[in-house]
């Protein structure tokens, strides 16, 4: 049976058609989730149905606190709840870095039970890693349909200016008002909508992996996620005139993304190397002491820039590749972790390396996956002609405004280059452009990329 979305008369979603036989540990959603309108009065009932407790740390910010923050805390407190508000406020963008958390943590009381976060992206992430190292329950009130992080069970934070990732917690309440979530800036929708479109890339990438490493694969999760972005296509115009119909499908696709997170406890179905892309400009552009892109729009920016060579790899000819000599150029571990530290600069290269120690191969295992790949060419390239037309996914950002050049989004020539070559070292989980450095080919796939003009190659010529 198909994955199903249903609501029942308070607005609260329920999936049905969640049975897999994928053979991996499955955790089904036992959080309440509501989208409907007029859903704010209705937090305070909401919070005392699923006994949460009395007191809370209500987290927003300069912008979340007068649309939503303010009036919620004057509802809780009239309910009978204790509401210490923790408004971060910030000259700049506010980032869920070590600041954030520290002052979501100080103002916890011993009598917490429990938190409240009140926004999108940073203010989520941020409530969601304090919840879990202090082994609090949350809410999360959605204010813009931005990003898939709302039941996600991981955090991406900011830690001495590296991107990083931590196993955190699903709020125990997820409300999204229509009403609210109707008056985000466009290009708030846009980012929620470019967060989604990534999710493509994501799927082919992890069945990729399972193609050349065995990796287990969820085909319900793949379902769920291709489901949720074809429907959001069908429905651009509606997106575009933010229409209740509209940002009711995006919210369910960014909701949905996020129920596969805490289906299989990862981010594989929504995450590949085109959010690895984006780390790579987030962590150069704080170095640089600059504005971070929003996210969901770099995403979709960058599967833009990577869906080309998808497409080229859909027509290659593996049989033609010369294995001795691409053991004669394969970076030695030195090599490589010179490289990784010229990339990624040494903080952020030696987390990476301590995190993904996989990630240096050695002979006999690169040489298995060449083979498997040869062996199982026609079954990668299925996996490509599965994705919907190039055509009509660049329409559809196009429509929407989306950004069409890496320089829109402040990302010169020079960061651009170097992201596409080292987006495959971020992370350990596999994907076609690993596969592409493996064979030896990446280098020349991305030398014919028109927006390239300096290689930095990740074998030896």
């Amino acid at each position: 049976m198909a994955v199903q979305l249903h609501y029942d008369s308070d607005s609260k979603l329920t999936l049905t058609g969640l049975a897999c036989n994928c053979g991996g540990e499955h955790r089904l959603p036992t959080q309440d989730i509501y989208v409907g309108t007029g859903l704010i009065d209705r937090v305070p009932a909401l919070i005392r149905k699923r006994g949460l407790g009395r007191q809370a740390v209500l987290v927003a910010d300069d912008n979340t606190w007068p649309l939503v923050g303010e009036k919620l805390t004057g509802l809780l407190r009239a309910a009978g709840l204790t509401v210490l508000p923790c408004v971060l406020r910030r000259d700049g963008e506010l980032v869920p870095d070590e600041r954030a958390c520290g002052e979501v943590l100080l103002t916890m009381q011993p009598e917490t039970e429990f938190l409240i976060s009140v926004g999108s992206g940073s203010i989520t992430d941020t409530t969601r890693v304090v919840a879990v190292r202090t082994g609090k329950p949350f809410v999360c009130i959605g204010t813009a349909p931005s990003m898939d992080g709302y039941t996600s069970v991981v955090a991406p934070l900011i830690l001495r200016g590296v991107k990083i990732h931590r196993a955190a917690n699903c709020p125990e309440i997820i409300v999204c008002d229509l009403d609210i979530l109707r008056t985000a800036p466009m290009p708030m929708v846009v980012s929620g909508i470019g967060d989604v479109l990534g999710k493509y890339i994501a799927w082919a990438d992890w069945q990729i992996g399972g193609i050349v490493n065995g990796e287990r694969t969820c085909t319900v999760c793949g379902e769920i996620v291709v489901q949720a972005v074809n429907k959001l296509l069908d429905h651009i115009g509606d997106l575009k005139s933010k229409s209740e119909a509209g940002i009711r499908v995006l919210i369910e696709a960014l909701l949905l993304a996020g129920v596969t997170i805490m289906v299989v406890g990862h981010t594989r179905a929504v995450a590949s190397v085109e959010h690895n892309i984006v780390h790579y400009w987030d962590m150069m552009k704080l170095l640089k002491g600059e504005r971070q892109p929003p996210h969901g729009t770099a995403v979709g920016l960058s599967t833009l820039l990577v869906w080309p060579l998808y497409l080229h790899f859909a027509k290659e000819d593996l049989s033609r590749l010369d294995l001795a000599d691409i053991r004669r150029r394969r970076l030695s571990r030195d090599e490589r972790t010179a490289w990784l530290l010229e990339a990624y600069r040494e903080e952020a290269a030696t987390e990476i390396m301590r995190e993904n120690p996989d990630d240096f191969l050695d002979w006999p295992e690169q040489e298995r996956r060449i083979c498997q790949a040869q062996a199982r060419l026609a079954d990668l390239q299925a996996v490509i002609r599965d994705l919907p037309p190039f055509a009509r996914i660049l329409k559809a950002w196009r429509d929407l405004g989306g950004p069409e050049a890496p320089a829109e989004l402040g990302i010169d020539r020079a960061m651009l280059n170097r992201s596409m070559h080292a987006g495959k070292d971020y992370r350990t989980r596999y994907s076609l452009v690993k596969l592409l450095d493996e064979c030896g080919l990446l280098a020349n796939y991305l030398d014919d990329y028109p927006l390239l003009d300096v290689t930095h190659p990740s074998t030896r010529s």
